[in-house]
């Protein structure tokens, strides 16, 4: 098996005739976090899409490692590869939650979309563990802002995915839930996980890690 759960080379991305950014390479070793930064409007959320196959890129191509030899997924065919969720798990700014099911049933359809099986007491384990207990069986409609986060942060709890690919993952947790999340990240990356992830807060991640800033203009540092 692979070191590395991912790598790019010579990303670039354009919208509207205009460079969001490029020149953009990196690797992501197993047991390891990315932290992409950078103001609003610079690409940071593309550059996310882009890796997980959900966009294509201007130019450059992402690398995925498979079992015998490294899988291609070359970014800049209209054709892309997309990872499967047993190898991705990626949690956008659309949370991917159906309102008028329960936080539980949520989590359940997560994982049966994954092809797992994942009981009602497991899903109930799981937002617990996100501090959610008292609104698991509530629909996910009523919930606020940030509850309807930490939903979708337990769904990771459920996953098999090596690698996170997480957009804000801390927009709208108050103190508690911060912390909580902050040490499920953790937790994911010292077990050999890894983690990519956009973030206007120091999401204060130990260990091997790199910071990669997008800044304005297209140039990245």
């Amino acid at each position: 098996m692979a070191s590395w759960v991912l790598k790019a080379m010579d990303l670039a991305c354009q919208k509207a005739q205009r460079t969001l950014f490029e020149g953009v390479s990196l690797a992501v070793p197993a047991g390891s976090w990315l932290h992409i930064e950078g103001g609003n409007g610079c690409g940071k959320t593309s550059l996310l899409r882009i890796l997980c196959g959900l966009a294509p890129a201007a130019r450059g191509q992402v690398i995925w490692p498979a079992a015998s030899s490294d899988a291609l997924l070359a970014t800049d065919r209209p054709s892309m590869h997309r990872p499967d969720r047993s190898v991705l798990h990626y949690i956008g700014h659309a949370l991917g939650l159906k309102p008028d099911l329960t936080a539980c049933e949520n989590l359940c359809l997560d994982a049966q979309v994954s092809g797992l099986n994942l009981s009602r007491d497991q899903a109930l384990l799981a937002l617990t563990a996100q501090g959610l207990k008292s609104r698991a069986h509530l629909p996910v409609r009523v919930l606020s802002q940030g509850q309807r986060q930490g939903v979708a942060l337990a769904r990771l709890r459920t996953s098999p995915a090596r690698l996170w690919v997480l957009d804000e993952p801390l927009v709208g947790l108050d103190t508690e839930a911060t912390a909580t999340a902050r040490a499920l990240l953790q937790s994911h990356v010292d077990a050999g996980g890894a983690v990519v992830m956009t973030s206007h807060h120091d999401v204060q991640l130990q260990g091997p890690g790199t910071r990669l800033l997008l800044n304005a203009g297209g140039r990245v540092s």
